[in-house]
């Protein structure tokens, strides 16, 4: 695009663009730019006429994370104001971008042409109407050919985005679409933290938790014309929005995983303590009762994993607080944990004197190994888990302790 057409443009424009007076704009427009020279102008010019077409107050804050390629010179020159954000990622940047912006509603969109800026009023007319939180939704509204990778159209995302409506209930088609509209107010609350490629899934995750009004509205997506590689890489940054949703779900990264391993372990092992099973000619013995006694520990294990995650995480605002949690703190009391554990250890205590005294039946010498293996590992099972509820009691209370 002529750089001086799109000076040109933004001096006509100036009227509609709230950054160069002292009212505060409706809307900040925040680009992030790494290097997007290339690109840049076109997007800005871009946004420059939708202002002027649809008479928006706006302004364009595009968030420089130490681009070499004059992308700088290019903003100003376009009338943009330009935040340098020298902490390096794509969350760095707009979240200093973000602080730097003065308007009532923010709107998100990459450097690289691959987002139509002149979609905003879409996302403005939704946020005028309420919604706090309004997401591009790039399926709905027409990937250009080559403007996605398929693993990234046909896997990735895909998966990525199922696994967190799945995870949070969320009902946003398109987790990690990069244009996107929100109000500050809304914004303020969700306190975001991630500095890398995650924070499009933190945003979407936060917004649900903390019972943002989110809508979804159509957009496209065109092929990336910077004639570099993206920024984004494949593998590394999925796993890196993978482990964000886990982490920011604790039910399904240690709850329902604890809760499954102790049924069936628990389940199968009683099943298997009056003698051997066959199905289909297949014997299932004492060493299948080791591997439940096991998988009920760990599982148990898992679930006080999940529930002290669960209290990391509000207390220190990472999560919004939960009801929940109170009403535990007011069920499982450091005496009733004690009691439940006392009385496994008790239980146990009495299994393993038993097996002693049938050993002691036969003159302390051979026994048969399956008989009395059914007696001694569900009795040091018992006293294992007895145990670990003793300890899970006593640092569940010291967390409540701490929040109170």
């Amino acid at each position: 695009m002529d750089t001086s057409m799109a000076v040109q443009l933004t001096e006509k424009s100036s009227p509609c663009d709230a950054s160069v007076g002292t009212i505060a704009p409706e809307v900040s427009v925040v680009v992030p730019c790494l290097n997007e020279a290339r690109t840049l102008g076109t997007c800005l010019e871009k946004i420059q006429r939708t202002f002027l077409q649809h008479s928006i107050s706006g302004e364009i804050v595009v968030a420089d994370n130490g681009s070499i390629d004059g992308s700088q010179q290019i903003a100003r020159a376009m009338g943009a104001r330009v935040v340098d954000v020298e902490e390096r990622g794509y969350g760095s940047a707009l979240m200093g971008g973000i602080a730097a912006a003065r308007g009532r509603y923010i709107v998100m969109g990459d450097g690289d042409d691959t987002y139509n800026f002149t979609q905003i009023p879409l996302f403005l007319e939704k946020l005028r109407a309420g919604d706090e939180l309004v997401m591009g939704n790039r399926f709905k509204g027409g990937i250009e050919p080559g403007a996605m990778p398929p693993l990234h159209r046909y896997l990735g995302n895909p998966v990525l985005s199922f696994l967190g409506r799945v995870f949070f209930r969320s009902r946003i088609g398109d987790f990690h679409c990069g244009l996107r509209g929100f109000s500050k107010v809304g914004y303020e609350k969700l306190g975001m933290r991630t500095t890398g490629m995650e924070f499009a899934s933190e945003m979407v995750v936060k917004a649900t938790l903390v019972g943002l009004r989110i809508a979804e509205v159509p957009t496209t997506l065109s092929p990336d014309r910077r004639g570099r590689p993206p920024h984004l890489r494949t593998w590394r940054d999925g796993w890196r929005h993978l482990r964000f949703m886990l982490l920011y779900s604790p039910r399904w990264l240690f709850l329902y995983p604890g809760i499954l391993l102790m049924l069936v372990g628990a389940v199968t092992g009683v099943w298997l303590l009056p003698a051997p099973r066959i199905i289909h000619g297949i014997t299932f013995d004492v060493d299948t009762l080791l591997h439940c006694s096991v998988a009920v520990l760990i599982g148990f294990q898992a679930i006080a994993f999940s529930v002290f995650t669960k209290i990391y995480a509000t207390t220190e605002g990472l999560l919004p607080k939960d009801h929940r949690l109170e009403r535990l703190f007011k069920v499982i009391t450091l005496e009733t944990g004690l009691a439940v554990g006392a009385f496994l250890c008790v239980g146990g205590l009495a299994g393993s004197m038993y097996a002693v005294h049938v050993w002691e039946a036969h003159q302390f010498g051979q026994l048969n190994a399956g008989s009395t293996l059914r007696i001694v590992m569900p009795s040091v099972t018992a006293m294992a888990l007895g145990c670990q509820i003793v300890f899970f009691s006593f640092f569940l209370s010291v967390l409540g302790l701490a929040r109170k």
